[in-house]
Order: C-alpha cells, then sequence, then structure tokens
C-alpha cells in the first residue's frame, strides 16, 4: 500500500531535514514540498514514488531503535486498580496513558487521560456521582494493549504503529523494558 502525502512531512521531520534539504536530495524544487506537506497540490504518480524513495533510502541510514527511544522502566497499572488512583499517577508522573498489567505479567489492555475524560464528561452529562466514578476498577473502563515490539525494531516501523496507537511497548525475551510514546518520537527531531 502507498504512503499517504501526509507522511511527507512527518517523515523528513523524523529525519531532521529541511524542506530544502529534501527537495535537493529528491532532486525536486523545495516550493514542491512545501505545497506537498500544506496539501494545496496533487503530485504526479511518478513525482510521489521519487520523493518516498528518497525518504526511505534516508530512513534506512538512520539507525535508531526501540531501544534508543525508549523510555524505561514501564509504569502500569493493575486491571483491579481504582480509576482515582490511576488518575493520581498520571498526574504525579505527567503520563497520558498507562499499560494495563495483570498479576501475571500479562498486558491486558491500557487506560489513558482521553478514556478518564470521557467517562468525567459522561458523568457530568448524566448527572452521576463522581465518587462512583473514582471506584470503578481500571478493567472496567481500559482500552485495548498497546502494541509490541522489539528492542531493535527501526524508527520507521515505531513511527508507522504510532500513527494508530497513542504507545508502544518494547519487550525482550517476553520483559517488558520499555514504553515509546508519540512524546518521545517529537524529541528526536532536531
Amino acid at each position: 500500500m502507498f504512503p499517504d502525502i501526509k507522511e511527507i512531512k512527518k517523515r523528513r521531520k523524523l529525519l531532521g531535514l529541511t524542506q530544502k534539504e529534501l527537495a535537493d536530495l529528491a532532486e525536486v524544487s523545495q516550493s514542491l514540498i512545501t505545497k506537498l506537506e500544506k496539501g494545496t497540490i496533487n503530485p504526479s504518480y511518478n513525482l510521489t514514488v521519487k520523493i518516498f524513495e528518497c525518504l526511505q533510502q534516508l530512513e534506512s541510514k538512520v539507525d535508531k531503535k526501540a531501544k534508543d527511544i525508549m523510555s524505561s522502566p514501564v509504569v502500569s497499572v493493575s486491571p483491579e486498580e481504582p480509576i482515582a488512583k490511576v488518575t493520581k499517577l498520571m498526574k504525579k508522573k505527567a503520563f497520558s496513558q498507562l499499560p494495563v498489567i495483570n498479576e501475571q505479567h500479562i498486558v491486558v489492555g491500557s487506560i489513558s487521560d482521553q478514556t478518564i475524560l470521557s467517562l468525567v464528561s459522561n458523568a457530568i452529562e448524566e448527572d452521576e456521582d463522581l465518587e462512583l466514578l473514582s471506584n470503578k476498577k481500571v478493567a472496567e473502563v481500559m482500552g485495548d494493549p498497546f502494541p509490541i515490539i522489539l528492542l531493535n525494531t527501526p524508527l520507521q516501523a515505531i513511527s508507522s504503529l504510532l500513527q494508530y496507537s497513542p504507545a508502544v511497548l518494547v519487550n525482550e525475551n517476553g520483559k517488558l523494558k520499555g514504553i515509546i510514546t508519540r512524546a518521545d518520537m517529537l524529541k528526536i527531531i532536531k
């Protein structure tokens, strides 16, 4: 499947390139790159292929892997913990999402500030007691687990996964070693 044109800007920034640098490397004009990133033109198939091939060649030279950008150790919550405790942890650590891991050390879900805010909003709309929400267990409201990748997963694959998930977990020999969020990916942009 051919990547979306919107990927050009994201991938260019992940590589730390200016529009001019990408234009020179792809042998196109800077104004073409600018217009593509703004979505003001629809390029020909050949130009699009040329730019994406250039990005792919550059990305293959980037040797950063999951282990280079992950945050460790992984902070997680149990499915049995009350929402109130999770929100306190999220505030204290300044995290917007956490993996949910059961007693057998298996990732069973995820919880995010977005999920919690949605619950609060619904409770207010329905004129429900917020204390009932505070006592709800994570298992009752958690979302799907984050994707799990290996330590040597390349940035390109991680970037693609983060288009669909707010975080990915990093695994080595069946043990969680780290987590990568969208914020972690933004840190690598120079």
